[in-house]
């Protein structure tokens, strides 16, 4: 539903072929939104045999044909409808990536500390690519400042976690 709500958004403003949707939301929107090429085909097809969208063929030069997509009125109904159930609901996200946190224990203090300061390091580097979006007008600039403020959360939060396990750690000398 949310990767609907995304396509339709976005065709909401223009008309656009898959690639220019791809390129948008890689472009615009960081690496909190995650919609593979063929994902986004795949649902702009099954939107296309809903109604919610129609599409032509363009041609440009030897290029092959690519379809232009236009949302329906349909896909305008489908739209304010998935947008208000986005916004209505909460669900937890999925960080299935902390599986490993319930078996810290199991690995030395040394390894475990480093494997810390690994994942602290991407967390870091994720949030400082993410700083580098340049501000986007209206609520599209959330997504962005949600996941800014998830990663910089995460990061603190590893920061307390290598300090603890780092003071657990016998000292030498």
């Amino acid at each position: 539903m949310e990767r609907e709500l995304l396509l339709l958004g976005l065709l909401r403003s223009q008309e656009m072929h898959g690639y220019q949707l791809n390129e948008a939301i890689a472009a615009h929107l960081g690496s909190g939104v995650r919609l593979t090429k063929p994902t986004a085909y795949r649902l702009l097809s099954r939107m296309s045999q809903k109604g919610w969208v129609t599409f032509r063929e363009q041609s440009e030069g030897n290029r092959p044909p690519r379809r232009v997509y236009t949302i329906t009125r349909q896909g305008e109904s489908a739209f304010q409808e998935r947008l208000r159930a986005s916004l209505g609901n909460y669900q937890l996200l999925d960080f299935t990536s902390h599986i490993g946190l319930a078996f810290l224990d199991q690995l030395p203090d040394q390894e475990a500390l480093d494997l810390l300061s690994s994942r602290r390091a991407q967390v870091k580097d994720l949030l400082e690519s993410l700083q580098q979006y340049e501000r986007h007008p209206g609520s599209l600039q959330l997504i962005i400042d949600h996941q800014a403020c998830l990663l910089a959360a995460e990061q603190d939060w590893l920061d307390g976690l290598i300090a603890q396990r780092d003071g657990a750690q016998p000292r030498e000398g």
